[in-house]
């Protein structure tokens, strides 16, 4: 392994230090080095939450409809409450989509909503569909611009203060594209995770799985 004593990369230096490590500067992996590090970002914001990606969205459901739009920067829920004409505030349970649509297999049932669950990339869907409209507020985890998205001058919150994640995570693609030694993957995954931990004792107090009780991210069940 290579020791490295860095503070931050820019886009040019985070793909510079990927060819130094995998030792290859080949036209193919050179294409490819942009989808290396979306997958590392992935990979990170999936695995921790940090609190500077978190937002708040408010849109308004509609008597009978169960699907609730989701923001294009979605990455996770965290929690979604109703609010009615009373002004009278409840909170939804998250759920697997199988559950809420087995809880109102009938479309057309409506009532006060308890569960939603994500439907697909563009929306959730509500059990049961909701009995008149309400405001609804969804707090949830955002995905924010990809340092690949820039100049090889820029830089982002991860390649500042999750440099080792980003770089490991990126290794990790890289070597599985060149079909490489299984060793270093192997050492690439260990480092990543070593990263992944400082993150978590950066980012989070505490794990849940309740957001509108605890302020944590309700994690997808594999």
């Amino acid at each position: 392994s290579r020791g490295i004593d860095i503070m931050s990369f820019t886009y040019g230096q985070l793909k510079q230090a990927i060819q130094d490590f995998v030792e290859s500067s080949e036209t193919t992996l050179v294409n490819n080095l942009p989808i290396f590090i979306r997958m590392a970002e992935e990979r990170i914001f999936k695995g921790v939450q940090l609190s500077l990606f978190q937002r708040n969205a408010t849109t308004a459901t509609t008597t009978g409809a169960r699907y609730l739009p989701i923001p294009t920067d979605f990455l996770a829920p965290m929690a979604l409450n109703l609010r009615g004409s009373d002004n009278d505030k409840f909170f939804l349970e998250f759920k697997d989509l199988s559950f809420v649509q087995t809880f109102t297999p009938d479309a057309s049932t409506t009532g006060k909503p308890r569960y939603y669950a994500q439907f697909d990339n563009n929306f959730f869907i509500l059990g049961p569909a909701p009995d008149k409209n309400y405001t609804a507020q969804l707090q949830y985890l955002y995905r924010p611009a990809s340092l690949t998205d820039g100049p090889d001058e820029a830089t982002t919150w991860l390649s500042e203060n999750a440099e080792l994640a980003l770089l490991y995570g990126s290794l990790l693609e890289a070597n599985t594209f060149l079909k490489g030694d299984p060793d270093l993957t192997q050492l690439y995954q260990a480092r990543f995770q070593e990263a992944i931990v400082g993150l978590k004792l950066l980012g989070e107090a505490k794990q849940s799985t309740d957001e509108y009780r605890t302020g944590e991210l309700i994690r997808r069940k594999a």
